[in-house]
């Protein structure tokens, strides 16, 4: 790991601190699956439906019928999760921001793992994007193992358990790590 950190340079993490968890997931939801170019057209027109720029209310979306998120270009998966998101927010079960930094890593793992389409990995990004959690390990991340095998000259990729395990050496700063791991995947 020492010789990625120095081809590397310092960690330059970008956190999203303005985002709420609702507008994390909703994005997070949109993004899936898809490469970013476009996703992020298919942000925008999601959000345009709804005369926003950065990311419809939770109101309007519970409200909007499949079809309508659907013109935007979304899946039906993704409609229903979107408007599952949108419902769950406005039963007040996606915390805000301020809660958000309040509860452990566990706590939101469990909590937002409830919505449709959310699963431990989405919840991780958003603990290390949104949140800035200092110590995310993203074991099942494709990125993540394959710069573990290419940071320790294996051809192999490491099991999650396997990664789970040598990860513990870089608590409490394993989100770091993670970070040099997908740039290590970058450059291989």
């Amino acid at each position: 790991m020492g010789r990625v950190i120095r081809e590397v340079g310092p960690c330059g993490l970008q956190i999203a601190a303005a985002e709420s968890p609702y507008q994390a997931l909703f994005r997070s939801i949109v993004y899936q699956q898809l490469n970013g170019t476009a996703a992020a057209a298919i942000h925008a027109r999601a959000c345009k439906l709804f005369g926003s720029r950065r990311c419809p209310s939770p109101r309007q979306v519970s409200g909007a019928s499949l079809e309508l998120l659907r013109s935007a270009g979304l899946s039906r998966n993704k409609s229903e999760a979107l408007r599952d998101l949108a419902r769950r927010a406005l039963a007040g079960e996606i915390p805000t921001r301020a809660r958000a930094e309040r509860l452990s890593d566990d706590e939101i793992v469990e909590l937002l793992t409830e919505v449709r389409g959310v699963g431990r990995w989405t919840v991780e990004m958003f603990l290390i994007f949104s949140l800035g959690r200092p110590d995310v390990l993203p074991v099942d991340d494709y990125g993540v193992k394959k710069g573990f095998a290419s940071a320790y000259g294996r051809r192999v990729l490491p099991k999650p358990k396997e990664l789970a395990s040598h990860g513990e050496r870089w608590r409490p700063f394993r989100t770091v790590a993670a970070w040099y791991l997908w740039r290590a995947n970058e450059a291989a």
